[in-house]
């Protein structure tokens, strides 16, 4: 005797019970089902460095703690190391697995021997402000000054020398001294005890500083220069091994830039720097506020112009960097997908861009 097949054996016997019975066998499944579907999935953990403590982490602070990552997957933390050099070889070593560097920081690795990449960055202008001693009134006045840095081929530095060299100030001609003081809160109080004479410093920590007297020479957004700043970088293998990783880390920051451009977030906004940047008043925040919303774009693509650009200053500092191929570090196939997948441009769309 051959045996009915197993469906149609099941189906024949489920239809033998009482209908009320198999009405609530239905709806039981449906709500195993929907239990299974609904639970929340293990989220991959993301440990992110970056060295530059400043408004520019904002896209990656508002994605993390408004927890935008979590939709693709992703348990983002960002982690603050001393410099870029350090978070470099934090991400060489395995000890994070992404990091949200200065171009400068990455030219120097790589010129090094680090194998690394880059495939995001929301940032294509300088806006900070050249902040000096009252008694500086010129740049001429700036000969044989002081300037803070964090560190010599970092971002700061970089940003420092892009402005000076923009306004025609040359800082080897002129005396300039460029003294490693750490991250720009250090600075900015270096400045205000007058240990330095003048700094490049952003908009929230210029105001601090010209309440306190300090005079400001020049806004850095009036300058228009080729420029990169921080963006989504790690190791080279990681790039190539994890692909759908990287694009999902490149959304969430894309979620966080339309956060943070969508004016009804602005308080929530305000309140993320003020917590990140330790700031102590609304006003601040909402300098700091300004400052990112005016330098970020979704525009995420990077810039091989830009990096150039920026490779001319720290080769002054690094011979070795002149020799890079920045077309072999940058890569514009992430943000591709999204601008092809529809996904930037509905979210420009959003914004009314």
């Amino acid at each position: 005797m051959n045996e009915e097949p197993g469906l149609e054996l099941f189906l024949r016997r489920f239809m033998d019970y009482p209908r009320k019975h198999r009405t609530l066998f239905i709806i039981l499944s449906l709500l195993v089902n929907l239990a299974i579907c609904s639970t929340p999935q293990a989220q991959e953990k993301i440990l992110m460095s970056y060295g530059g403590h400043n408004e520019t982490v904002g896209p990656m602070w508002v994605a993390a703690d408004r927890g935008l990552f979590k939709k693709y997957g992703l348990d983002v933390n960002m982690l603050q190391l001393r410099n870029g050099q350090v978070s470099l070889t934090a991400v060489m070593a395995g000890d994070v697995q992404a990091f949200w560097p200065a171009v400068s920081s990455v030219l120097s690795g790589v010129s090094g021997g680090a194998k690394l990449g880059c495939i995001a960055s929301p940032f294509n202008r300088i806006a900070r402000e050249l902040i000096v001693r009252k008694e500086i009134d010129s740049l001429a006045a700036l000969r044989e000054k002081t300037f803070g840095v964090q560190s010599i081929g970092g971002g700061f530095w970089l940003q420092t020398m892009i402005v000076l060299d923009r306004l025609g100030v040359d800082p080897d001609k002129n005396g300039l001294k460029m003294r490693i003081i750490g991250d720009e809160p250090t600075i900015l109080q270096a400045l205000l005890a007058s240990n330095i004479d003048a700094a490049v410093i952003t908009y929230a920590s210029a105001a601090l500083a010209k309440r306190a007297g300090f005079r400001s020479l020049v806004n850095t957004t009036d300058l228009r220069v080729p420029y990169q700043g921080v963006g989504v970088c790690t190791r080279s293998d990681r790039i190539a091994n994890s692909p759908d990783l990287m694009l999902r880390l490149v959304k969430g920051m894309v979620d966080g830039l339309v956060f943070i451009h969508d004016p009804r977030n602005k308080r929530e906004v305000m309140d993320i720097l003020k917590k990140h940047l330790r700031l102590s008043s609304d006003p601040d925040a909402e300098t700091s506020y300004d400052s990112l919303r005016l330098v970020s774009t979704l525009d995420v693509t990077p810039d091989p112009e830009a990096w150039k650009n920026i490779q001319k200053f720290v080769a002054r500092a690094n011979p070795k960097v002149a020799q890079l191929d920045v077309n072999q570090i940058i890569t514009g196939k992430f943000v591709k997908t999204l601008e092809d997948s529809g996904y930037l441009p509905e979210a420009r769309k959003k914004l009314g861009l």
